[in-house]
């Protein structure tokens, strides 16, 4: 449900585009709301992306770092991190156009599927078990701990935890005005049928990789899944070569969205965004992450507090406020079914603002 909620306010942003023509995720709320308040949520997209790219330096650290372990080395994330970025994603961050990069993605989303097929492998072949093959090669706080209390532990408070992270999952709304003015023919039935697939098939995608991963390892399942699975594994190995292809040269793509929307909100206009301009931000912005990625190691923080936070507000606050103005803004145009839709939207923001107090307070007292 989380995910279906996700994909009808991404749906709402591409169709608020079509109603007043913006292009942005802050000029749609300059159209519809005011450009008095638009740095509220601009400044909410630059946050997010750079929790986003925080995100993906954690990982990317933890995932060299094994996978130099696997191949006999001993190097710390910090070091795995730190020569990872100067070598790889800084001259990648640095380029002006990313379409180069758009064929290793559909080689990391291959890698993606290989990874779930190969967690699935491992659940119902019991390597990870108690007294299986592999169990005894991961440490003691990452081995399985499953409980006892079955689907009733979905009623526990830790489980807004889940959803706030889920709310981490489905974030791709601040892009959802360029998908949909990049859209061919971008109706909006041919809108809502790209959304509806894109996200149904992503909503399944992350049931499968989710139900292997605790099914295998339960209440240890790690914030890194992959981490709980031996640097001996092959198997698995190879997932991590997978995962770290995938998000390497997805990186650019987030870390771009973090500096334009830190140009934009610095106001400083695209014909002054001079290469020197550029490179000198992506330098800052990347050092910035860099350090914040070797202090902090628990992702699952990253991932829930994001969520409960700014995730939510982006997905679900956001988009209802401004399909609220939009609809005013249309009077006695407005049609009965726009405004019974607003009263849709404005539940489903409410229900964001409930899930986001409770995830971040949850989030906040793990710490």
């Amino acid at each position: 449900s989380i995910g279906s909620i996700a994909a009808y306010n991404f749906s709402l942003l591409g169709r608020l585009c079509a109603m007043t023509g913006a292009t942005s995720y802050k000029s749609a709320w300059e159209e519809t709301v005011g450009a008095s308040t638009a740095w509220i949520p601009g400044s909410s997209c630059v946050i997010k992306t750079f929790f986003a790219v925080l995100a993906y330096s954690m990982v990317l650290g933890d995932t060299f770092s094994a996978l130099f372990e696997t191949f006999g080395f001993n190097v710390s994330r910090e070091k795995a991190l730190i020569g990872l970025t100067v070598t790889v994603l800084m001259p990648l961050c640095k380029l002006k156009d990313l379409s180069s990069l758009a064929p290793f993605s559909l080689v990391g989303i291959a890698g993606m599927l290989y990874t779930a097929l190969a967690m699935a492998v491992r659940f119902f072949d019991g390597s990870y078990a108690e007294g299986g093959k592999l169990a005894a090669d991961v440490a003691e706080s990452l081995r399985p701990a499953l409980g006892t209390k079955g689907a009733s532990a979905v009623f526990s408070s830790n489980a807004f935890i889940l959803i706030c992270m889920l709310s981490t999952a489905y974030m791709a709304h601040f892009n959802a005005p360029k998908f949909y003015l990049e859209l061919e023919n971008n109706t909006i039935a041919r809108w809502n049928t790209c959304v509806a697939t894109s996200f149904s098939i992503s909503i399944l995608f992350f049931i499968g990789i989710a139900a292997m991963g605790f099914s295998t390892f339960g209440g240890a399942s790690n914030g890194l899944i992959l981490n709980n699975y031996s640097t001996k594994d092959s198997l698995m190995g190879f997932s991590r070569v997978a995962v770290a292809f995938a998000l390497v040269f997805t990186y650019p793509l987030a870390f771009v969205g973090c500096r334009d929307g830190t140009l934009e909100m610095m106001q400083v206009p695209k014909e002054e965004r001079t290469d020197a301009k550029l490179n000198n931000l992506t330098y800052i912005i990347l050092a910035s992450v860099t350090a914040v990625a070797m202090k902090i190691t628990d992702l699952s923080f990253i991932m829930s507090f994001g969520g409960a936070t700014l995730g939510n507000a982006l997905i679900y606050v956001y988009p209802a406020i401004m399909f609220r103005s939009a609809v005013k803004n249309l009077g006695d145009d407005a049609t009965a079914a726009q405004k019974l839709e607003v009263k849709l939207a404005m539940a489903f923001a409410a229900l964001g603002i409930g899930m986001g107090a409770i995830g971040t307070k949850m989030a906040l007292g793990k710490l």
